[in-house]
């Protein structure tokens, strides 16, 4: 049996972004990409609603917030350089009562301290000569927000993996992951594989693949539903560009928002519905062992109890469409029921605490020879590449 260099498990953009620093780093390495769908990106990726975050809202100094900034610029180096579909389209983030007025302001003060460039605030008039059709009293303008296709991002990475010589296996689950003192074996799509290390990067699944590890990650992951609004045919022009709210910091979810599409069109949401599966993507996704490996679990009837209102009324929102056509007019008045149409959905895999404490920053796990990556919601795609760079750099000092 070959024993790479390194294994890494997950084919979403964090994994393959990894696999390709890892190369960056040392052309030299024997690389296997395990991934249990029949493709890349199959996940969160796949879902993505495609947005460029430019580093606005995380607290200075996060690992979120570097790794946005870094990974925006490489990212888009990397859509340039392969021909992948982008555009820097910009986007406001808009407040719509006196109340949000000193969120907003943070918003600024921490997307400067970032080093997010061009942010302007707007009065009402110069918001409108952006988004005609939006409202509000004060908005932030912040030019380098963009827009791609990650699906798209995710299959090239792939490609480029392959031909670059990395063992890319799809349909490749992980059942076994174990490590001794001089290498890391495991049992994936019935196949035994032998590394020398490995980076873990198993998003909705984290968590588990880290037990398997023999790992006590301190975190569950639980999956919030995002599900999205498409504007009909004829109506895409009411959003010219990315259209937001000043977002609950309580929450680690930038409330329903307006997005255009890299490949044409646009679209309305996500709103965040706590998830019975973790890669069920209707309203009626239920897994048995997902829900009762949730409801055993302390921090979500913690979470729970904290925050139910706000749960109740995401579910509301879901299952009631005026009441997501409401929450949208609070940006943009004039948008009207017959002007959504059902749009598609993702799973945002949130790490979330014992104590009920939603994980807010990336969370990276060395554990002998493994390497996990426990905690990658948004803005993960846009930051990959800059994530796969820490990692590849963690998985260096492992060689020593």
């Amino acid at each position: 049996m070959k024993t790479y260099d390194v294994a890494v498990v997950g084919g979403g953009i964090v994994g393959l972004a990894t696999a390709w620093r890892l190369l960056e780093k040392d052309p030299r390495l024997s690389v296997v990409l395990l991934e249990k769908e029949g493709e890349a990106g199959a996940h969160q990726t796949g879902h993505n609603s495609g947005v460029i975050h430019s580093g606005l809202y995380y607290r200075p100094g996060s690992e979120k917030a570097k790794t946005c900034v870094e990974g925006g610029r490489l990212l888009l180096d990397f859509c340039r350089t392969h021909g992948v579909p982008h555009e820097i389209c910009g986007k406001l983030v808009v407040a719509t009562s006196e109340a949000e007025l000193p969120r907003l302001d943070e918003l600024a003060r921490r997307g400067r301290e970032n080093g997010v460039a061009g942010l302007r605030e707007l009065g009402p008039e110069e918001l409108r000569k952006i988004e005609p059709h939006a409202a509000g009293i004060k908005a932030l303008h912040v030019p380098p927000t963009g827009i791609t296709d990650y699906g798209v991002v995710a299959k090239t990475l792939a490609r480029l993996l392959a031909e670059r010589g990395v063992d890319v296996r799809f349909r490749a689950k992980v059942m076994t992951l174990a490590s001794n003192a001089s290498e890391v074996r495991i049992v994936a799509g019935g196949e035994h594989v032998a590394a020398r290390h490995a980076v873990a990067c198993a998003g909705l699944q984290a968590d588990r693949v880290a037990r398997l590890d023999g790992v006590d990650a301190g975190v569950k992951i639980v999956p919030f539903r995002g599900e999205y609004y498409k504007l009909a045919p004829g109506r895409e022009g009411l959003v010219k560009g990315l259209l937001y709210p000043v977002p609950d910091p309580r929450f680690p979810f930038l409330g329903v928002h307006f997005t255009r599409l890299v490949g044409g069109g646009a679209e309305a949401g996500p709103n965040a519905v706590p998830a019975l599966a973790r890669e069920g993507y209707t309203k009626t996704s239920f897994n048995l062992f997902d829900a009762l490996e949730e409801a055993a679990y302390p921090g979500v009837w913690r979470l729970a109890r904290k925050h139910g209102g706000m749960a109740l009324g995401e579910i509301y929102r879901s299952f009631w469409k005026p009441a997501f056509v409401k929450a949208l007019q609070k940006l943009m008045p004039s948008i009207r029921s017959e002007d959504l149409v059902p749009g598609g959905a993702g799973v945002r895999a949130q790490a979330l605490r014992r104590d009920g404490t939603l994980e807010d920053d990336f969370v990276l796990a060395p554990h002998g020879r493994i390497v996990h990556v426990l905690n990658a919601p948004s803005p993960a795609a846009t930051a990959s590449l800059a994530i796969g760079g820490r990692i590849a750099e963690a998985v260096s000092a492992m060689r020593g």
